[in-house]
Order: C-alpha cells, then structure tokens, then sequence
C-alpha cells in the first residue's frame, strides 16, 4: 500500500498521478495553491511518488466544500482516471462543440470580410448590365451564382496563400488565425487553398464564360505573386507592386470582367461601358489603393520584424492613415460631382446624399482615432470595409 497525499479546491481539483501530473506542476509553477488536504490510501503499483505527512509552502487554512465532488475525485483517482486542471475536462466533447470549433476556424481561416466584399462587388457590378425589369430573371440568378461561387473560392485560395506565406508573421500580427494559431497544421492549410483553387478553375470552365475564367485566372496569378516566398515573387515586399496588385483586381477586375461576364456571357450583347461602370472603376481605384495602404497600419509591428518594407514601415502610422483618409474624402468629392450632374433627379438625390453622410461620418470617426492603439486602428479598418460595402450599394444608383 502507498501512501497518497490528495491536495485539492472547490475550484481546481488536483491529482499528482499519470496524465494530470503536468497539471499538478503547472499549478505548484505558477503558485495556485489549493486550499485543503486529505490523505487518502490508494492500492497503486509503484507509479506514484509517496508524500507522506508534507505540506505545501503556501496552503492556506482549510476549508470544507462539497463532499459530492470529494467523492467523484477520490473515486477518479483511484481507479487511475487521470483529473485534467478543469474540472469538467474529463467529460467527453460533444460533436457539436467539435463541429463549432470547426467552423469557426474555417470562418477566420476565409477572412470574412474579404469574403463578403467580393460577393457584394460582384452582384452589385451584375445589376450595371440590367437594362430593364424582364433582365431580372433565372438567368440572372444564374448567372450571378456561377460568378460569386467561383469568385469566392478563389478568394479562400488567395487568402489561405497569404496565411501559409505570413504564418511567422502572424503569429506577431494576428495570431487569432488558424495557422498562426495552431488550430491547422501547415498541410491542412496547404489541403484547403488547393481544394478551393481547382474547384474554382473548374467551376469557371464548365461554365464556358471566358470573361469569368479571366478573372479568375488573373486574380489566381495576382494573388500568388503577391504572397508566395520564391524568387522574383512575393510582391507584398514592395509596397507600391502590392498596392498595385490589389488595385488590379478590386478596381479592375471585379468591375470589368464580371460586368461582361453578365452582358456579354449571360445576355448575349455587344461589350458597353456605361457612366456606373466607368464611375465604379474610378471609384474603386481609391478606395483598393486605401485597403492597401490601411491594412498594414495596425501590422507595422510583424512587418518591421520581418523585413516587410510596407508604406506604414517607411512613413509611419500616422502619416499613412491621414493619406487613406485624404484620398477616399477625395473620392466622396469626386462621387458627389458625378451625382449632382446627373440627368436623373433620384440618382442625383441619392448619389449626393448618401456621399456626403459618408464622407461626414468618415471624417468624425478619424478625428477620434488613437493611433497609439492598435485594436482603434483595427475597429477602424474594419469600418473601412463597411463603407467599401456600402458603397457597392450605391453603384446601381448611380446613372
């Protein structure tokens, strides 16, 4: 018979045995003492050390607690069950938590608001190529469908790239990801934006759209240059060909090639460029060379560290945010002249006002900024993207 000192809380129960023994350690490490001892006797092989009569340094007076839990351990520890630090950990997960966790990592692996700003651009860009109510129909929705659904998967590829290229320097930057956080392994990562990049390239094909296969070529091209660390590659080391890189595709991209996806591809007609799709083009410029330059406001941090020659890096925070506010009041001016010279009295109501609320609320919210603190900075570019979202809103409005 051995002789087992049992030290436990209402609050950590603790077993020095098997499986819990780095528990135990880690608690004695970082000084969680438990407030009572109980000496229990234990049939056990010699696996266990024999703490006979000691006490712990620090143990405070004892207290009485639950029997009902006392009796749960002691029956734990002597079966050999080994008490994980919580006290609910031994409880089998369900396969809904399992399922949760899941998908939650695959929500913050895809970056959501990339995700939602390309399905909004593409829809919104799709209705510049409605001419009058019957376009509405099937094949329409059809239409949109094909584009959004390939579109996003090649967005989860671009994404997952830059992840898997950045892991080091996310775990400084944003080490909530998957990859940053351990959640994935390198070869989950690597299994996910391969899985999505054929499935789209396959999607794009059997459509037969060569507007959408276009861009979903030239965006596939962008964004592995921009990320992947081989010669000649990498583009985001340079701020100015990672800015254009983005510009290319959010500005360029977008609005073209799936304008006449829809015109072209799904209504038959001759390639137009209409005053919305030159007005989004334009507009879109700034506000992707903004994204570009803003998203690495709150990431100076990794990228000094890693060698990433952002804009933010040169410049400094400061001076960069002020220029991303600059150029997109530019583009609310800009937006605001297009809407009063409009021959429509509802374009023109609705482009000048929405417009200029925008540029207003803009303005207020940057002044109140602390650029000493990167969670604003962060809450700031996040509201950034919601003015590109609402701003794919306006587009069809725009006449």
């Amino acid at each position: 018979m051995e002789t087992l000192l049992l030290v436990f809380s209402p609050v950590s129960p603790l077993v020095s045995s098997g499986g819990s023994s780095s528990c135990w350690s880690k608690n004695l490490k970082a000084g969680h003492f438990p407030s009572s001892s109980v000496r229990v006797q234990v049939s056990r092989p010699n696996s266990w050390s024999i703490l006979e009569n000691s006490r712990v340094r620090g143990i405070g007076p004892q207290s009485t607690f639950n029997q009902s839990n006392n009796s749960k351990f002691l029956a734990n520890a002597a079966s050999g069950n080994p008490l994980d630090c919580e006290p609910e950990a031994y409880k089998p997960k369900s396969s809904s938590d399992s399922v949760t966790k899941a998908v939650d990592a695959f929500y913050r692996f895809s970056r959501p608001h990339t995700v939602i700003g390309t399905a909004l651009s593409i829809v919104s860009v799709a209705l510049l190529a409605v001419e009058k109510l019957s376009d509405i129909s099937p094949l329409f929705f059809t239409g949109v469908l094909e584009a959004v659904a390939a579109a996003l998967m090649m967005n989860i590829y671009i994404v997952g790239l830059n992840q898997l290229s950045d892991i080091e320097i996310d775990k400084v930057n944003k080490p909530y990801l998957p990859l940053a956080s351990g959640e994935y392994s390198f070869k989950t990562g690597v299994l996910i934006v391969s899985s999505f990049s054929i499935m789209s390239f396959w999607l794009g094909w059997i459509v037969g759209s060569w507007p959408l296969f276009w861009a979903l070529f030239i965006s596939f091209v962008l964004g592995t240059a921009y990320s992947i660390n081989l010669p000649l590659l990498r583009w985001k080391r340079s701020a100015v060909v990672a800015a254009m890189c983005i510009l290319a595709v959010r500005a360029v991209i977008v609005q073209l090639a799936f304008y006449l996806h829809m015109q072209t591809h799904v209504y038959g007609r001759p390639a137009m460029f209409s005053r919305a799709l030159i007005f989004a083009t334009a507009f879109m410029s700034f506000f992707s060379v903004v994204i570009a330059l803003f998203k690495d406001i709150p990431d100076i941090e990794g990228d000094k560290i890693f060698g990433i020659r952002s804009f933010t890096v040169r410049l400094g925070q400061e001076r960069v945010f002020w220029t991303c506010i600059s150029l997109l009041q530019m583009a609310y001016g800009v937006a605001i002249l297009v809407g009063a010279t409009s021959s429509y009295v509802w374009s023109k109501i609705i482009t000048v006002l929405c417009h200029g609320i925008m540029a207003l609320i803009l303005w207020q919210r940057a002044k109140s900024i602390d650029l000493k603190s990167k969670s604003a900075i962060t809450s700031c570019y996040m509201f950034i993207w919601k003015l590109f979202y609402a701003e794919y809103l306006l587009i069809p409005f725009v006449r």
